[in-house]
This record gives structure tokens, C-alpha cells and sequence, in this order.
């Protein structure tokens, strides 16, 4: 079994990465695991052939490691962070004794963080789909705040609620914060002129800001989430001096306000998105924030990784060098794009596909899966139609980097957009990085 060059360092789960002559019985052999119980954690069908370059959740409780040339017991102790007497014991070995190659080591799992987590979820249409409620009540246990998409504030200042099904239901039963999300959303974009209203009109802006509280109130919303984009940038200032006084009147109520905020490396960074979040303003005045760390690969641009460990890494070093780390929520996707070839600007959109779905592509067009090391995303190639496609996703190795970055970082957790697309890796590897912080 070629297991040692495809083990990945994290907390309780093990990640094994498919390799050619790899199955399910083998996997279950190595790691003394039932195949159903691999099978079900990563909800796949056991008769289905695994692709290559696949990675998987292995179940345990601790890791493995197999001993490779060269290894000694003081080089595998300082790669996982733990001493030499622990790896001594928990594996019965003489600290005098040669390692011998191949040697199956246990590696105990490290202590979990507190972390809290906020889950979007967008109902489309006249209805929830019982695939979307769901998708809630089953990320519910694992999540601090839901967040359905959105209350879009009309040019008069009142606003037009998103479809909230059973949502509060789930969230009541799950102690799950309900956060109300605000936008300046109009026929699908983010509108300058609603933004330019709303903070600029007085009479606008107190007839929103009071609306906001007595829906909230009715409804039980204890977080008021402004994500408002797309803002002039002569109206930085105007939405700072907006965020002092809703946060005034939303703590006078015992609810907490947060805010979104787009992608900075710099305060001098200028542009339709970037130019009126000031992150220094917002983290003074938002109880935390929302940095939106996805979508540098994107549906009209050109294939690439939607949130590369580098830029998403260059973005949070940022933020913390302007506000708290206990205050920045690292965002991030739950969905990949598959691009038709060549790219072309303004051509054929990427459509968005789940993690499980990119799986299922890669297995059907026996395509293997690849990993790029910079950008820590899996990707693959695939011909359909006589066109080829590119498929960039998350899988757990991904996953897994962003949460070893959080951790380094100490940013208090994630926020994912969007419910609703297949990926039980995410959750498995919530639970055992975390302490899933309920409030």
C-alpha cells in the first residue's frame, strides 16, 4: 500500500490522496477502518471507482504516518508538533531503537480551537427548496450563525425580505444565531445609487435603520449583517459615519452588528469594490467582520483557483494589520467553477459546480484529478462535446489549508457562501479542527 507520500497533517481526520491500484478495501486494510465507515463519511457510492488524485477523509481518531527513509523519531515528533516521549509511548517504541521503514506510527490528535462559524444560504425563487432546507438543518449543529440572503433595501428605505421557510426553526433548535443580512441589491446587482440613497438621505436612512430593528425584533434576528458593495468611492466616509450610528442603535437593542467586506491588500486600494471599505473603520466600529477571501477565480473570468491560499493569505495579513484578529471571519467557498476551453472574455459564463459534483465529472470522464501546490487547489482537465473543460473546486486538502491559516493567523473563524452544494468533507473537517463556538 503506497500510503506515506499521500498523508496531509490535520487535527483528527486523516486525508489520504488516490493513487494508482488504490480501493476501498485496501484503504479499509491500512487503516483498520470499515469500508462502510469510509463510504459514508465521504458520501460516496462503494462500488464506484476512485478517481485519481481524489482525496478522502479517513475517519480516525489521531493519523497515521508510515516511516519513511531517513525518518527519525525526532524529525516525525517535530513535524507534528508533539514530543518525543508522547510518540515514544503511544506507539510502545525504544527511543534506542532503529525506525525501520514502513512502520505503521500512530500520531495522537492535537488539542481543537474555539472557532465560530457562519454558513449563507440563498433561497431562490417563489419556494425553499426542500434540498436547501436541508442543506441548513443539516450544517446547523456545526454552525455559530445562519445567514439567509438577503433583505434588499428599496430606494424609499424599507426593504424586501428573503424567503425564511423554517429557517428560524432550525436555527432555534440548533442554537444558531439568526443573522439578518442587508444589501443594496437591485434586479440582481449590487446598485451604487441604492448605497449613495441610503447613506446620504437622512430621512432614507432612519426610515432602513428603523425598519431594520423592528424586523429584526419580530423575527428574532440578533446579528444585523450590512453587506452592502459596489459603494461610491466618494461615500467611504459617508458609510463609516452610517455604521457608527446603526451600531448605536442595534446594541441599544442587545444585537450585534457585523459587516462584509471585500478583498483588500491595501487602504490605497481603489476600485468600485474596494475603495469604500475602509477595514480599519469597520473593525473598530462592527462587533467582526466578513472578508470575502473567494472568487479570484470566478464564472466570467479567466480558470483559476476561487480562493488561492497566496492571495486569500496576502488579504487576511492585511486585515490583521488594521483591525483585531479576533474580529476577522475569514470567508470562504463551498463551490467550484467548471470552464469551457479556450477562455474567452465575454464568452461562455463558467457554470459553478459542488465539490462532490467535480468528483463525479473527474469519475465519469476518467479524469485525474491534479493538485496545485501554490494555490493549494485540486483541479482537472476533461473533453466533452469535442470542447475541453477545466474544473477548479475544494476538496479537504484545501480546506484544511485555509483552517491551518486561520489557526496561524488566530482569526476567531470561517464564513461560507453558500449552503447547498454537496461538500461532506468541509463539515467532517469543521468538527475536528474545532470547538464550534454556540453564543
Amino acid at each position: 500500500m503506497r500510503c506515506c507520500a499521500t498523508i496531509k497533517e490535520v487535527n483528527i481526520l486523516q486525508i489520504h490522496v488516490i493513487q494508482s491500484g488504490d480501493s476501498l478495501y485496501r484503504l479499509s486494510q491500512a487503516y483498520g477502518i470499515p469500508i462502510e465507515v469510509i463510504a459514508e463519511a465521504n458520501e460516496i457510492v462503494p462500488t464506484n471507482t476512485l478517481v485519481i488524485g481524489q482525496a478522502l477523509v479517513i475517519p480516525i481518531v489521531g493519523q497515521y504516518y508510515w516511516v519513511q527513509p531517513g525518518d527519525s523519531l525526532f524529525l516525525i515528533a517535530q513535524r507534528f508538533g508533539i514530543s518525543v516521549r508522547t510518540l515514544v509511548s503511544v506507539n510502545q517504541l525504544s527511543a534506542n531503537s532503529p525506525l525501520v521503514t514502513g512502520t505503521r506510527l500512530y500520531i495522537p490528535p492535537k488539542p481543537k480551537r474555539d472557532a465560530e462559524i457562519i454558513a449563507y444560504i440563498e433561497p431562490r425563487g417563489d419556494t425553499v427548496s426542500p434540498a436547501l432546507t436541508q442543506a441548513a438543518r443539516e450544517a446547523a449543529p456545526l454552525l455559530t450563525y445562519l445567514a439567509p440572503s438577503s433583505f434588499r433595501i428599496n430606494r424609499d428605505g424599507t426593504l424586501q425580505p428573503p424567503l425564511l421557510d423554517d429557517f428560524g426553526t432550525i436555527a432555534d433548535e440548533n442554537g444558531v444565531i439568526l443573522m439578518m443580512v442587508i444589501t443594496n441589491l437591485e434586479n440582481e446587482q449590487f446598485s451604487e445609487e441604492i448605497g449613495h440613497l441610503i447613506l446620504n438621505d437622512e430621512a432614507i436612512q432612519n426610515r432602513l435603520l428603523d425598519e431594520i430593528i423592528r424586523t429584526a425584533k419580530q423575527l428574532h434576528f440578533r446579528d444585523i449583517h450590512f453587506d452592502l458593495e459596489h459603494i461610491s468611492p466618494d461615500d467611504k466616509e459617508a458609510y463609516n459615519q452610517f455604521l457608527r450610528k446603526a451600531v448605536h442603535l442595534i446594541h441599544q437593542e442587545g444585537m450585534q452588528m457585523s459587516t462584509a467586506l471585500a478583498p483588500k491588500t491595501s487602504a490605497a486600494q481603489t476600485g468600485p469594490w474596494y475603495s469604500a471599505h475602509d477595514y480599519k473603520a469597520h473593525g473598530e466600529i462592527a462587533d467582526f467582520v466578513v472578508i470575502m477571501t473567494y472568487e479570484w477565480g470566478y464564472s466570467g473570468g479567466p480558470p483559476m483557483a476561487v480562493s488561492p491560499i497566496g492571495p486569500v493569505r496576502d488579504v487576511l495579513e492585511y486585515a490583521i494589520s488594521e483591525m483585531p484578529a479576533s474580529k476577522i471571519m475569514m470567508g470562504q467557498n463551498l463551490y467550484g467553477y467548471d470552464w469551457t476551453l479556450p477562455y474567452v472574455p465575454g464568452g461562455p459564463y463558467a457554470r459553478a459546480i459542488s465539490p462532490q459534483r467535480a468528483i463525479e465529472l473527474a469519475r465519469t470522464n476518467n479524469a485525474a484529478i491534479q493538485y496545485d501546490a501554490t494555490a493549494q487547489a485540486p483541479f482537472f482537465h476533461y473533453w466533452t462535446g469535442g470542447k475541453e473543460h477545466v474544473v477548479w473546486f475544494e476538496d479537504a486538502r484545501s480546506i484544511q489549508a485555509k483552517f491551518n491559516l486561520l489557526k496561524e493567523l488566530g482569526l476567531r473563524g470561517v464564513s461560507y457562501w453558500k449552503l447547498g452544494l454537496s461538500f461532506p468533507q468541509n463539515w467532517l473537517l469543521i468538527e475536528d479542527n474545532f470547538h464550534v463556538v454556540k453564543r
